[in-house]
């Protein structure tokens, strides 16, 4: 799958994604409508979880962004998202090999606080970290944060801790958005 930066500093470079199936990059069209909802990203602090090839992170520091934690379980992937840094030239990130769960964990407890949160699991994985991140996203949001979970259009994804601000389907992708 080709994946490129839509919009930004970096608007058209292409992006390498891990090769296999383990990695589902976000489509330049559900990235971009994921902007548009989001709005303006300057100087934001995102975290960027099951975070893949990082296209979703990468947008954000192309975008304006001042600052992005990607987490990723995986090794390829994390190595296509230091690639991926190194051939864009940007800087601000850092690169966390870890499982969600236990980052979110990590996170909370140093007391960051994140602007925007990209949540886009595999869509089967779901159902079982939805409470996890029910649990840990609140305490991570700035009182003006977002959270915008990615999951299959048939799903629609809660987090009881927070409010829904609206969920849109984009061809077989939801992109449901939450604030504290």
């Amino acid at each position: 799958m080709r994946v490129r930066i839509i919009a930004g500093s970096r608007k058209g470079h292409r992006i390498a994604a891990p090769k296999g199936t383990e990695t589902r990059p976000t489509g330049d069209r559900v990235r971009e409508a994921a902007f548009n909802l989001i709005g303006p990203v300057d100087d934001a602090d995102v975290l960027d979880l099951y975070a893949g090839s990082g296209a979703m992170g990468l947008e954000a520091l192309s975008r304006g962004a001042a600052r992005v934690t990607f987490v990723e379980s995986d090794r390829d992937a994390c190595r296509a998202i230091d690639s991926n840094l190194d051939k864009l030239r940007l800087t601000g990130a850092r690169v966390v090999q870890q499982e969600a769960g236990r980052a979110l964990a990590l996170e909370a407890s140093s007391g960051r606080r994140y602007d925007l949160v990209l949540v886009d699991p595999p869509y089967g994985d779901l159902d079982r970290v939805l409470p996890t991140l029910d649990r840990y996203l609140p305490g991570l949001l700035s009182p003006d944060g977002l959270v915008v979970v990615e999951s299959s259009a048939r799903m629609e994804p809660e987090l009881p801790s927070l409010t829904m601000r609206t969920s849109r389907r984009y061809g077989s992708a939801r992109l449901t958005l939450f604030e504290p």
